[in-house]
């Protein structure tokens, strides 16, 4: 399992944010906590659809083909709702892993 798909399943289930709130209780933004900010912020802004064409590819790990036939699309009509979101989740753990780097060398 890559970043990528550890990080939306961690969000998708919940555990992100179980998690999160127990490494940092403070107001102070965490790499933990800019990732789940930043993905709330992300999901909250999709659309249902999208977010269930997500969690069929991220937590079912069903193939583009295999979502394409259970809702009667093209793959290529899944990947345009898919895709903006998953690269927008790259940048985000892009970021944090960034600022967790930086926070280490400053120390």
């Amino acid at each position: 399992m890559n970043k990528l798909e550890f990080n939306i399943r961690l969000y998708l289930t919940g555990v992100m944010k179980s998690w999160t709130d127990r490494i940092d209780n403070t107001d102070q933004l965490t790499p933990q906590r800019f990732i789940l900010n930043a993905m709330t912020e992300l999901f909250n802004s999709l659309s249902d659809n999208d977010i269930e064409l997500i969690r069929l590819r991220y937590m079912e790990r069903l193939t583009l083909a295999e979502i394409a036939s259970r809702y009667l699309l093209n793959e290529h009509t899944i990947r345009n709702h898919t895709n903006p979101a998953i690269k927008q989740v790259k940048e985000i753990i892009k970021k944090a892993t960034e600022q967790a780097q930086h926070a280490r060398e400053v120390d």
